[in-house]
């Protein structure tokens, strides 16, 4: 029986990484589209069994050399996103709304069997924001091009090699005093890339029909909660201190100067926002996919590269008489 064929978008990153070894590992093929095959070609080849992964380098505007890959498609997954913009025309327009428009309009003349599409969590409330706002827009548009879709909404996802759990490890090993934005209560409820992915792999296993499905971890935490764990961690002792709202808007400004800023205005907005679920949509547990892995437990198993000693640190246990 041949293997039917999922095209990724966004497959070089943290989801795309982990998502890639289980869908090959599970007899599907997968093609991957990515900017810059000599950068990233190697280290996407090596996520995939052997035989079945094809690597194509196209950026995601050109049109025509996309469409050509939508004839040998069965299922097609946009995990394609950004946090900040730059002014190298990724807009949050362009990245959450335009192009994902485009894969709809691409999946409907092709028939392609099911489109799953990563968004995020929390953008209902969240007007003020062009990030949510950037979101919803692409959400909407599909939903109306292509209805055999399905629209993942995570909280934040973490792994030893995302931006969240490692940045912040990194910030809180430097710096003595640590902000908190709007007094560390924001909420969340952080789910395991391996957990994502999961739930990624069902999806086209079983076509699910949910249009949208809120994908949470298995607790709930405030952001001042997931500092005082990645503290525990890293056996360090810091000042969390609580950050006046103009204060936060003027260290937030200063940050997104920078190529890759910690912190930007839209991000500052969005913080006002839980990030949980919505009693709106179906979660994953409520489709049978409950998350297993908890924050704390997995952070541990990478976490001793922050303390002191890095990689050469050592355990320390209390012998039990």
């Amino acid at each position: 029986m041949k293997a039917k064929n999922c095209l990724i978008f966004g497959g070089s990153g943290q989801i795309g990484s982990f998502l890639i070894r289980k869908l090959t590992k599970n007899n599907l093929r997968v093609t991957v589209v990515t900017r810059n095959i000599h950068q990233k070609g190697l280290k996407i080849k090596t996520q995939a069994n052997a035989g079945f992964i094809d690597i194509v380098e196209s950026a995601i505007y050109d049109e025509k050399k996309i469409e050509k890959l939508f004839s040998k498609a069965d299922y097609c997954i946009n995990l394609v996103g950004i946090l900040y913009e730059s002014k190298k025309g990724n807009s949050f327009k362009n990245i959450h709304t335009i192009f994902p428009t485009l894969l709809a309009k691409l999946c409907k003349k092709y028939n392609i069997k099911h489109f799953v599409h990563l968004s995020a969590l929390g953008i209902n409330n969240a007007t003020d924001s062009l990030y949510a706002i950037s979101k919803l827009d692409g959400e909407k548009n599909i939903l109306n091009i292509f209805p055999k879709t399905t629209i993942l909404r995570p909280s934040v996802v973490f792994s030893n090699s995302d931006n969240f759990s490692t940045q912040f490890m990194t910030l809180l090993n430097r710096l003595p005093i640590f902000p908190l934005y709007y007094s560390g209560n924001t909420k969340f409820m952080p789910i395991h890339c391996s957990d994502l992915t999961n739930i990624i792999l069902n999806v086209i296993q079983n076509e699910t029909k949910s249009q949208i499905i809120e994908c949470v971890g298995p607790e709930v935490l405030s952001f001042k909660e997931i500092l005082e764990i990645l503290l525990n961690l890293i056996e360090k002792k810091r000042f969390l201190i609580p950050l006046p709202l103009f204060a936060a808007n003027l260290t937030a400004k200063f940050f997104q100067l920078f190529p890759n800023p910690l912190l930007t205005q839209d991000q500052l907005r969005l913080l006002k926002y839980d990030n949980i679920t919505s009693g709106k949509y179906k979660t994953n547990s409520e489709i049978g996919l409950p998350s297993k892995l908890f924050f704390k437990n997995e952070v541990k198993k990478y976490s001793y590269m922050w303390k002191e000693g890095g990689q050469f640190s050592t355990e320390k246990y209390n012998e039990k008489s």
